[in-house]
């Protein structure tokens, strides 16, 4: 008998091939689980990428916004960097060395300020 009609020989191959087989589709449930924890965590990051650039446009029009002054505001903050004061209170006097004044600061960078109609 050849041994392809032997029965025990089928048999034998038939039980291998059914062992190969489940080896095959308990490493294709491996690979799943482990695309699908990629595609997870690529979303999670995704959006989380998302956000971040989001606060980053964010910041950087708040301080794009913060360093434009008006051109009366940029004269205030060169008299004030020359060492006088520019707040209505003690407004033309020489600030003392190392000095600051928060009223000069409120006036030349403060965005509360009234508008003139």
């Amino acid at each position: 008998m050849s041994e392809h009609s032997n029965p025990s020989n089928i048999y034998d191959r038939f039980a291998q091939v059914t062992k190969q087989t489940h080896d095959l589709v308990a490493n294709m449930e491996q690979l799943q689980a482990q695309v699908t924890e990629l595609m997870e965590t690529n979303a999670e990051l995704s959006i989380e990428n998302d956000h971040l650039r989001t606060m980053l446009k964010k910041m950087h029009q708040q301080k794009h916004d913060d360093d434009h002054l008006s051109g009366s505001r940029e004269n205030l903050k060169k008299l004030y960097q020359q060492g006088f004061h520019v707040c209505s209170e003690y407004f033309g006097k020489r600030l003392e060395q190392n000095e600051s004044c928060t009223f000069c600061l409120d006036t030349i960078f403060g965005h509360d300020q009234p508008t003139i109609k």
